[in-house]
């Protein structure tokens, strides 16, 4: 129930944000990279992502990124807190809704998930995957 109400929680911001780019970039429809390049310029005071793979084939496009977010240092030296658990979810809400509004029709669905932390790295490792 937690994990819902916190998802629930991005859809606001994500969907605010799709509109803020819509209106100030002066257009509707964008593609997946296009999306993506936009959001990481808007948001690089919140987010540090580097790509550091992209595969595509017929169904997907799935890119694995690195990710610094604002929510990685209050986290990281608490023990009982772990990354990809509830803190998570709040951006996976706010950027699924993000993609979607943004890339609308050329994709079926997106999803972004977490893959592990790299506490060397002090990032996120996460994949997002978009369906067509």
């Amino acid at each position: 129930m937690l994990l819902s109400i916190l998802y629930q929680v991005g859809l606001g911001p994500g969907q605010a944000i799709a509109n803020r780019i819509k209106r100030e970039y002066m257009k509707e429809d964008y593609t997946v990279l296009e999306a993506l390049e936009i959001l990481m310029k808007e948001l690089k005071e919140f987010y540090s992502i580097q790509i550091r793979s992209i595969e595509r084939d017929q169904k997907k496009l799935r890119i694995e990124i690195e990710n610094h977010c604002f929510l990685r240092d209050p986290i990281k030296h608490r023990q009982k807190l772990d990354f990809g658990k509830a803190f998570c979810r709040v951006n996976k809400g706010y950027f699924e809704t993000a993609f979607k509004e943004l890339v609308g029709d050329k994709i079926s669905r997106v999803e972004i998930n977490f893959i592990k932390s790299d506490e060397e790295g002090d990032v996120c490792i996460e994949e997002l995957i978009f369906y067509y």
